[in-house]
């Protein structure tokens, strides 16, 4: 079947074709179905991959389908590399994509412009299967710019709204300023490698410097943070929730943001000769998984709360990455991918009840009208709280010990933000689902559970994100880890790598687990019991709650000083330099050679009279200069 992996792109790029063609033509239930049916393909395809890659006697291999690049010495195939890394990938992808997908034909029935929609989505699915198949930079790097089109459409999918075009353009605008360092970081490659594909430069790696291998790994990392959204590159995904709510679980669980993290374990080898590299990666994490985590006790946009949670799990991630765990990172975003996605249709589905309200100071009670959406959405909560025996209780608890094994001191703030998350998140759960409704009486009246096409993906994926974590034991339990022994021919850990104790695990589970216990009920006393609502649109905050409601007016101070000075030199340099200086001298020698030409019309004007006092004048005039000269 390896030698059918080409499929695996083929069918979404086939759908964005044929969708893109028809458009207008399909009926929303052939265009959805399409697009669904397109990534479902690919999944099966993954699937019987998967079951290949598994044996024992796989070895991984390249399939070059056609030249690509070439020129002087450098040659570039168009080329996959399928081994465990990217067969993970591609199930992620291709599996939750398909329930996204499944979930836009309910959510989407009545939006005009749905093929269109699903295109995007198909050729979404396509950039990022590009990005994770790739056999070398290259390849990764098209898949890489692609999903950042694809989100620039998808955010501003909408366009007529001004607000959400901005939100696509922040978007796309700061994913290129890391793209940049991503781009500098591919032409160190090629100085010192001499090529771009990953079996010739990771053999070669341990010969280079260890200054020159730093100075790549800090560069593709800057990448990174902006594909994943790390500080200070990370304003513009809570913005991306302009777009429909589908294609916020797709950028959020499935694709754009795990990119950073795929590249970063792929590149693995390089990273692990950089201890400098490693900790920029693991303290630029942990600032962002505080960071974001904070911001989220105080936000009222049931989306928003869910971006700056993914802000924050993205840097649990990169904190794994930067200890060294890169299977515990892709675990995590494994049970991530089950989780977000959850969360995030599950937002859309309590958006379609509320007729498009996504205050959550506008919600409350609606466990009566949506139990299927309250309980996939519980299950969606205890998961990204950490509490077992959901799935990230698993991948969080695998994080937080190796983070131990590193620097007590990162264990201490990382251990922080997971108690932070679990406040933010059983805040905007008992908000929307438990307490009084909140809402108009229009809203009361037209609260109604979602269509089956919505509900089916909210019950696989809740199934996924309760279960998913027991790929992933802990050592205490004495079962096999499946992510760590499947991966160990790609992160080259030892399978007899030193742990924490099982006596540190068990305090840490316990802890942890009573710690998470208090707070749920105190969030429930709070907001439940004692029935406080929360703050109004027009109550006056001070203090640290100001300060946490405006995010940290970060984007204020990007406004300040990089976007009001930049548009302050433009206006000056269109003003004085363009207008002024360069249409003054462009339209200055126009006018002087208008002026000059009409002057020597004046001596074309047809006298023989004065064509004859011409020509006698130039005789005199040579003969003068004969004789004197």
């Amino acid at each position: 079947m390896l030698a059918y992996s080409w499929l695996i792109p083929l069918f979404p790029i086939l759908g964005f074709i044929v969708i893109g063609l028809l458009n207008k033509r399909l009926p929303v239930a052939l265009s959805g179905g399409i697009a669904t049916l397109m990534v479902f393909l690919s999944f099966v395809v993954s699937v019987v991959l998967f079951f290949e890659v598994r044996q024992d006697t796989f070895v991984p291999e390249r399939i070059v389908l056609f030249d690509w690049i070439s020129f002087g010495n450098l040659s570039i195939p168009f080329s996959f590399l399928i081994d465990r890394l990217s067969i993970i990938m591609l199930l992620v992808i291709t599996g939750v994509g398909t329930l996204i997908h499944l979930y836009s034909m309910g959510y989407m029935h009545h939006e005009q412009d749905h093929p269109r929609y699903f295109a995007y989505l198909n050729l979404f699915v396509f950039f990022m299967l590009l990005l994770v198949m790739g056999s070398n930079y290259i390849v990764m790097f098209t898949g890489w710019e692609g999903v950042g089109l694809c989100s620039y459409l998808l955010i501003g999918f909408w366009f007529k709204n001004h607000e959400y075009n901005n939100a696509a353009k922040k978007a796309f605008i700061m994913n290129r300023i890391g793209d940049l360092g991503f781009l500098l970081g591919l032409f160190l490659i090629y100085i010192h490698f001499g090529s771009f594909s990953f079996n010739e430069i990771f053999p070669k790696a341990s010969g280079v410097s260890t200054e020159v291998i730093t100075t790549i790994t800090i560069l593709l990392f800057i990448g990174a943070m902006g594909k994943s959204a790390q500080i200070p590159l990370y304003t513009w995904l809570p913005d991306a929730m302009a777009g429909p709510t589908p294609v916020s679980a797709l950028i959020h669980a499935a694709t754009m943001v795990t990119a950073g993290i795929y590249m970063v374990i792929r590149s693995n080898v390089l990273y692990s000769l950089s201890p400098i590299a490693l900790e920029v990666v693991a303290i630029t994490g942990l600032a962002t998984a505080f960071f974001a985590a904070t911001i989220g006790l105080k936000q009222h946009d049931i989306k928003k709360v869910l971006a700056y949670s993914t802000v924050s799990q993205l840097g649990f991630m990169f904190v794994a990455l930067g200890v060294g765990a890169y299977d515990t990172a892709l675990f995590h975003v494994v049970t991530h991918a089950f989780f977000k996605a959850l969360l995030f249709l599950g937002a859309g589905s309590v958006i379609h009840a509320m007729s498009g309200e996504q205050d959550i100071r506008f919600m409350g009670a609606l466990k009566k009208k949506l139990s299927i959406t309250h309980l996939t959405f519980l299950a969606g909560t205890l998961a990204i709280a950490g509490i077992p025996p959901f799935a990230g209780f698993f991948s969080k608890d695998e994080i937080l010990a190796k983070t131990w094994e590193h620097s007590p001191l990162m264990f201490g703030v990382l251990a922080l933000t997971s108690l932070i998350t679990a406040v933010y998140m059983f805040r905007l759960y008992f908000l929307v689902f438990h307490g009084e409704f909140r809402g108009t009486e229009q809203q009361r009246t037209h609260l109604h559970e979602s269509p089956a096409s919505m509900t089916v993906p909210l019950i696989l994926l809740a199934v996924l994100s309760t279960f998913g974590g027991f790929l992933g034991m802990p050592a205490i339990f004495h079962q096999p880890h499946f992510f760590a022994d499947f991966l160990r021919p790609v992160t080259n850990i030892s399978a007899t790598a030193h742990g924490v104790s099982h006596e540190f695990e068990w305090g840490l589970i316990i802890t942890f687990t009573v710690m998470l216990a208090i707070i749920v009920f105190a969030v429930y006393n709070y907001y439940v019991s004692k029935k406080n609502s929360p703050e109004q649109p027009n109550e006056e905050l001070s203090g640290i709650q100001k300060l946490l409601a405006g995010k940290y007016y970060i984007d204020e101070l990007y406004a300040a000083v990089i976007t009001k000075p930049l548009d302050r030199i433009s206006a000056f340099s269109y003003t004085y330099v363009e207008k002024g200086l360069i249409d003054g001298i462009v339209n200055g020698t126009g006018k002087t050679l208008n002026s000059f030409s009409g002057t020597l019309r004046k001596i074309q004007n047809g006298h023989i009279g004065t064509y004859v006092f011409g020509m006698v004048l130039g005789i005199i005039l040579l003969i003068a200069l004969t004789l004197f000269f």
